[in-house]
């Protein structure tokens, strides 16, 4: 990994061009403005505000006091409404189909590169920059693409996958080469104050990350309970509701058995829970759709390595278009893939090739 912050890259990628920087009130964001500020770029901050304007009093509070000091203009949105109709209410829906959903990797593309983006371009900017750690990369093949951020433990290109090529490429990155260490040191070097120190919750706008008790507050009809069966269809005992369930779930089951028990699949049609041992767990391979090619299909290596989920080390495998969806054939064994959530598609090398949604 390269140490230091020297970037003068930033120079030149920003010349000419005025920069919309994303800032939350968070470490990662706060030096991505600095490291901007210090290139010379003409910038402006911009914040959203997705909870409403009063959750947000602190974080756009704190952001006034830094972006004083740091002589930066800041424009703050609220979009809640966009949120709430954008994110939130596909998270809800994703529930009540039985799936899995990940509002993070949605809310890239349709908040931050869409909605926040296209806000701040009333100002005349042309880029948007944000504390991702990921990187824009030359490959040899594809060109600029997508990238790994040098540190593996924080790099975040996983919820970048579905972010539409043309926005990727008209983003900074300023801290993808660089550590989640780093960025705490070089604030603290620099004097600057963070408006909202604590690290952010899983889903901001569930809280305590309860979604149980977040869908029974959003007072949507639940489906029932209903019986537990076996892959072989022996009933085994019964479930809550299949939306508090998840493809994986061991803990909370509720089922006496001679071996734990992992949740395997969900019959929404016969409201069943489907229930297996753990070697039972491993795929052959997933389908997805809605898919995000950030390099096309065609160019594809026959070798993908492919990530199901964020904290997940990438595996190998091959890829066929199957009329609008994608089919992946697993090389290794892999655990079973959840529907709803996002696979995330890299050469071997770290570049992104696209992302889509889990299906089956």
């Amino acid at each position: 990994m390269e140490t230091g912050f020297e970037y003068p890259e930033l120079k030149e990628l920003t010349a000419g061009r005025k920069v919309a920087m994303a800032v939350s009130g968070g470490a990662d964001s706060l030096l991505s403005l600095v490291l901007l500020k210090e290139s010379g770029a003409d910038i402006v901050a911009v914040h959203g505000c997705f909870l409403g304007r009063k959750k947000a009093e602190a974080a756009v509070s704190g952001l006034e006091k830094t972006c004083t000091k740091l002589d930066v203009p800041l424009h703050v949105f609220d979009l809640t409404a966009e949120f709430d109709r954008l994110v939130v209410e596909p998270f809800v829906q994703e529930y009540l189909k039985g799936n899995t959903p990940n509002p993070c990797a949605l809310c890239n593309p349709e908040i931050k590169f869409g909605v926040l983006n296209n806000a701040a371009r009333e100002f005349g900017t042309e880029l948007l920059g944000t504390g991702h750690y990921v990187r824009i990369a030359e490959d040899a093949r594809y060109g600029r693409v997508l990238a790994r951020g040098a540190d593996m433990g924080k790099d975040q290109s996983y919820f970048l996958s579905l972010v539409p090529r043309d926005f990727v490429l008209n983003a900074i990155f300023p801290l993808g080469r660089h550590s989640k260490d780093q960025t705490y040191a070089e604030l603290e070097k620099r004097g600057m104050e963070i408006p909202l120190p604590s690290e952010s919750q899983e889903i901001c706008f569930v809280p305590n990350d309860d979604y149980r008790q977040f869908l029974i507050d959003r007072k949507v009809k639940l489906p029932g309970s209903g019986n537990a069966i076996l892959s072989d269809g022996s009933k085994v005992g019964k479930h809550k509701g299949l939306w508090r369930y998840t493809q994986g779930q061991r803990r909370g089951l509720g089922i006496a058995w001679k071996a734990p028990l992992y949740v395997l699949d969900k019959d929404m049609k016969n409201n069943l829970l489907i229930v297996g041992t753990r070697d039972e767990l491993d795929a052959q391979g997933c389908v997805a759709d809605s898919f995000n090619f950030l390099v096309g299909f065609d160019s594809w290596p026959e070798t993908v390595f492919i990530q199901t989920r964020y904290r997940q080390r990438s595996k190998p495998a091959r890829a066929a278009q199957v009329g609008s969806s994608i089919k992946f054939d697993f090389i290794e064994p892999h655990s079973r893939p959840t529907p709803g959530q996002i696979v995330a598609v890299y050469t071997e090398e770290g570049a992104v090739l696209g992302g889509g949604i889990i299906r089956e």
